[in-house]
């Protein structure tokens, strides 16, 4: 495609334009339209975002969608208060739940995250200031064009990624944290044709 070509989505069935990462898979254009993207600012919904995300690495975001409800179930809601207390056998029995992602080291850094998350909020830190203090606390908002217009990383990412290392928390490498960043809201990368960037630009968000 030529720069001087504009770039337009083709249309799903229902005549929405989204961004193309979606496909035609129901449910993920289920969380395309109504999750994605949305400024998320609960503590604990944020946390299990982030956890998630840790989980996808080297997966594919629909296989953790796929198997979400299970990893709710299997991890108690991402309460990190209970998550807090799981132990040995708790971590030998969730390595033997077919309904998750068996990753030893994934899951126990979902405990000790969950830790660093406690001991965050005992100090009177908010786990949502945490990762909106990397965006000023106002979303971002981009318009690519297209998927080769959207970094696997930015500048805000590594910063964030830095600082949540650096607290103890776990898998929050600077993908994975931009990948949590675009799916909390804290950055609008909708594709510039997609139907949720011409409503949000349409109504001054």
């Amino acid at each position: 495609m030529s720069e001087a070509a504009p770039f337009r989505l083709v249309p799903h069935g229902d005549g929405l334009c989204r961004c193309s990462w979606c496909g035609t898979d129901p449910l993920y254009m289920a969380y395309h339209d109504t999750e994605w993207g949305v400024p998320e600012r609960d503590d604990r919904a944020l946390f299990e975002k982030l956890i998630l995300d840790g989980f996808q690495a080297g997966l594919s975001w629909i296989t953790i969608l796929r198997k979400r409800e299970n990893f709710r179930r299997a991890f108690d809601g991402f309460e990190p208060e209970r998550m807090a207390r799981y132990d040995a056998a708790r971590v030998e029995a969730l390595m033997g739940d077919a309904g998750i992602v068996r990753n030893r080291a994934k899951i126990e850094g979902a405990v000790a995250s969950a830790r660093i998350y406690l001991d965050l909020r005992e100090k009177g830190v908010r786990f949502s200031c945490v990762m909106w203090d990397a965006v000023d606390g106002e979303v971002k908002v981009n318009r690519p064009r297209g998927a080769a217009d959207v970094p696997a990383e930015t500048a805000q990412s590594r910063a964030l990624s830095k600082r949540l290392k650096g607290l103890g928390f776990k898998f929050c490498g600077p993908t994975i944290v931009y990948a949590a960043m675009q799916a909390c809201g804290l950055v609008d990368d909708h594709f510039a044709d997609c139907h949720r960037a011409v409503a949000a630009d349409r109504n001054g968000r």
